[in-house]
């Protein structure tokens, strides 16, 4: 395995679900949180990287912590911005320009309600005049036309498809953190008579609305050695921003992450047959199948024949969203950091029942917007 030299010495979750917290409450649980795990504190820390919280979000988050940081990004791009982060944390540690760097985020949309599906498509931007008089739900009616095309283009069913949920769920049975954790299993008659939002897609294929949030610290692969936990090695890294809206998309199927992965890998020295754990954005059941193929780990138009018989539940041969994701764990608007937070507990092996015996690499992937924004981050510890 190639390196970049730096690498996540800290992870750790805010308070999930429903919180009644306010974000930067919810930052300073992650923050300490994190902080603690890597055995530093928040002295060390000067740069930082984080949004949601205002248009100045490190500036207002790096007043609130009381911290003057050499090197901040509140680069906003959805729920990939934390995976992105990630490869400009690495380049300004391997700079010089920061030394420990902190990744966070937070909301607290369950709590306050701030969650709408209304009218994003702003009417001073180019493809308003061609999807406003549709009314589409933001994001939901444009993942559903995503998903709507793949089944017709690859004859896929809608069984196939609610597979990605159950295993989720699966997953989620085995998290106590997970926001269905005691909701028992789900099937794919569940997934299919849940109510219909948008079509083909039900409340089941949808992400959670919940409270919560991570963060995850990063030094110098040398630094790192002396502190706390077992250091967890950035890889490689990839990202592509390819859209605003769906107007223009040529293919609805294809997605950005076919560019951003293969830098990734390319970086790491790695092809996807040697990952051991990924760590997918399922902001939607589609998103977990385009994604599958963007990556390589099957063809075009055969990821739902390809996760069938249990392939991405526990035991199964490909060990996907190992926390539970966005369908079943926690999704508290951007997902991003919490797909690092899951990847390095699983390369250190603190998951317990939902460990994946032998994981020394890991991918996390990070979607933003509506097929908007992709970024892929590879991870890997030294056994």
């Amino acid at each position: 395995m190639n390196g970049t030299g730096v690498a996540i010495v800290g992870a750790a979750e805010s308070d999930l679900g429903v919180t009644d917290q306010p974000i930067l409450g919810l930052q300073t649980q992650a923050i300490t949180r994190a902080l603690d795990d890597a055995g530093l504190a928040l002295r060390d820390v000067d740069g930082l990287a984080t949004t949601g919280i205002s248009r100045f979000s490190a500036t207002q988050l790096a007043d609130w912590l009381g911290i003057q940081p050499k090197w901040t990004d509140s680069t906003f791009a959805g729920g990939s911005a934390y995976e992105m982060y990630v490869a400009r944390a690495a380049q300004a540690i391997r700079a010089g320009q920061a030394e420990t760097v902190l990744v966070s985020f937070a909301s607290n949309q369950r709590s306050a309600r701030s969650r709408s599906l209304g009218g994003v498509v702003e009417a001073h931007t180019p493809e308003a005049q061609f999807e406003t008089p549709y009314a589409p739900l933001y994001p939901l009616s444009y993942y559903a036309m995503a998903a709507q095309r793949y089944l017709h283009e690859f004859g896929a069913t809608r069984e196939q498809l609610a597979e990605i949920a159950v295993a989720a769920r699966e997953w989620a049975l085995l998290n106590p953190k997970a926001f269905r954790y005691g909701a028992g299993p789900l099937t794919v008659e569940d997934v299919l008579a849940a109510p219909m939002i948008s079509s083909p897609l039900t409340t089941a294929d949808c992400c959670l609305v919940t409270d919560g949030g991570g963060a995850v610290v990063l030094t110098s692969s040398e630094r790192a050695r002396d502190l706390r936990k077992t250091p967890v090695e950035v890889l490689g890294y990839g990202e592509r921003t390819t859209n605003t809206s769906m107007t223009a998309v040529d293919n609805l199927t294809l997605t950005g992450a076919v560019g951003s992965s293969a830098d990734a890998l390319a970086r790491a020295g790695l092809s996807i047959s040697d990952i051991d754990v990924i760590e997918v954005y399922d902001s939607f059941t589609i998103t977990v199948a385009l994604t599958l193929e963007a990556l390589g780990v099957c063809g075009r138009g055969e990821a739902l024949d390809f996760i069938q018989d249990g392939r991405i539940r526990p035991g199964g041969q490909l060990p996907l969203n190992t926390n539970g994701g966005g369908l079943s764990y926690c999704h508290p608007g951007q997902y991003g950091v919490l797909l690092l937070v899951e990847a390095v507990r699983q390369l250190r092996g603190e998951c317990g029942p939902r460990q994946v015996a032998g994981a020394r690499t890991a991918l996390a992937h990070g979607t933003g917007g509506i097929l908007s924004t992709h970024a892929t981050v590879i991870l890997g510890v030294d056994r």
